[in-house]
């Protein structure tokens, strides 16, 4: 496709000259790709070369019939700026396709506009079957131009042209592989940054960055998200390694993770010790948004409450951790925060955590630690069954007296009366710090003694 070119004159005498070098005396014999003797196959380019050179004041005019012709074929979708300079990229395209065939030792200046072209293409956003189109339509206004005015004025080279279209139509295969090519590169690259801007944005979002007011107006619009709107922060932590965590493998051999399911957004970050997800709720609730997780979460996860802006996000992404490390043991668990909000607070402040597990626990310090442990394991399952003996008993596989005995021994060590409610929080908050944090200092003491 194209560019208007001055001297015309100067390039027909030019371009004259080279017809004679077609002549076999003038210049080495070649083998033609297509097994042609070489004195054929240079005369037939010797009349290409005259036909291409009486073009060459048409240009102007078969620029601006490719260019209708691609304009008749679009659905609409090209700009004004795209329709406005189309003519001039035709010419641009066709003047280059004309060089290459008048004077072949220059280079090949066609492939050169086809990259830049692809390129420029692929920044403006226009799909590569318009851009490829716009290749085919070029090859044949060019070709039936050539028959037409070797028809006119050679009409005894016409049967010449016929060997002469594989090479022609190889050549626009060539500019628009190159095209393609440059197309497909950069719309990769654009991929790539795009997706490295939005990455540094959510990154920044959940870091707690933004208060900043300037972060706020560029995550609405790169993330197209609203400032204000219903959020929350999903966190699934890293056991077992990320392949075998969360991710699911299918019949295609690669690893997902949700997108957009039940009208929510999920936009994942991997960082050093867990996968982490901005979740656009839209008018999902919580319970949703577990259940969307389930299928996929190999690992245990925790899930932060609502929040109404992005401004909220880094305040999100600490209780969706915090949520995430109430979770032990074996199994998978999906932590709501709301849901686990003593463990949480144990937790958060584990200075205090220890020293309430040594205070309200210290008196066990002394027994056992085989018994200490049966001691703690009842309790915990009481506590498990809403304060039920009976129920208790069963899952210990022991007698419900058994368990009275026990918890009795409990409030004799610790100075603690579990039907006193202070008492029982007080209990209830040391254990999960046991759990949560390790044995409390007297025990890791005992133990080491």
């Amino acid at each position: 496709m194209t560019a208007g070119r001055s001297g015309t004159t100067e390039r027909a005498d030019a371009g004259s000259g080279e017809a004679l070098r077609g002549d076999p005396a003038h210049e080495p014999p070649r083998r033609d790709p297509l097994g042609r003797e070489p004195g054929r196959a240079d005369d037939d380019r010797a009349i290409l070369r005259k036909a291409v050179l009486r073009l060459t004041d048409r240009l102007p005019d078969l620029a601006d019939r490719l260019a209708a012709e691609i304009l008749a074929g679009d659905d609409g979708d090209r700009s004004e700026q795209l329709r406005g300079d189309l003519s001039e990229v035709c010419r641009t395209g066709l003047g280059h396709g004309f060089e290459a065939i008048l004077d072949p030792g220059r280079g090949r200046a066609d492939l050169d506009w086809a990259r830049r072209l692809g390129r420029r293409r692929a920044h403006q956003g226009q799909p590569l079957d318009q851009l490829l189109r716009s290749y085919r339509l070029a090859g044949r206004v060019f070709w039936e131009a050539v028959v037409e005015v070797v028809g006119r004025h050679d009409p005894g080279n016409v049967p010449a042209l016929v060997r002469q279209a594989t090479r022609t139509w190889d050549t626009i295969d060539e500019q628009s592989g190159a095209a393609a090519a440059a197309y497909h590169q950069t719309e990769l690259s654009l991929a790539r940054r795009s997706e490295e801007r939005v990455q540094a944005i959510v990154d920044a979002l959940l870091d707690g960055q933004g208060a900043d007011g300037g972060l706020l107006a560029t995550a609405a619009s790169v993330l197209g998200l609203p400032a204000a709107g219903r959020y929350a922060v999903v966190m699934l932590g890293a056991e077992g390694g990320f392949a075998g965590g969360f991710a699911r493998e299918f019949s295609g051999g690669r690893d997902r993770r949700p997108g957009d399911i039940g009208g929510m957004r999920f936009i994942w970050r991997l960082r050093a010790d867990a996968q982490v997800a901005l979740v656009a709720l839209g008018a999902a609730e919580l319970d949703d948004l577990v259940e969307a997780v389930r299928p996929y979460a190999h690992a245990h996860a925790g899930v932060s409450p609502v929040v109404h802006s992005l401004a909220e996000l880094g305040g999100a992404r600490w209780l969706a951790e915090l949520a995430l490390r109430t979770c032990r043991g074996s199994g998978r668990q999906i932590a709501r925060l709301d849901r686990r909000l003593p463990d949480a607070l144990v937790l958060s402040q584990p200075r205090l955590a220890g020293r309430l597990g040594d205070v309200a626990l210290g008196g066990l310090t002394g027994v056992d630690p085989a018994f200490r442990d049966v001691l703690l394991a009842t309790l915990t399952t009481w506590l498990d069954c809403d304060g039920s003996a009976a129920r208790a008993a069963d899952r210990l596989f022991c007698h419900r007296n058994t368990v009275l005995n026990r918890l009795r021994k409990v409030e004799q060590l610790t100075g603690r009366t579990l039907a006193h409610p202070r008492d029982l929080v007080e209990i209830a908050l040391a254990l999960s710090a046991v759990r949560l944090h390790g044995p409390a200092p007297g025990e890791r003491r005992d133990a080491s003694g």
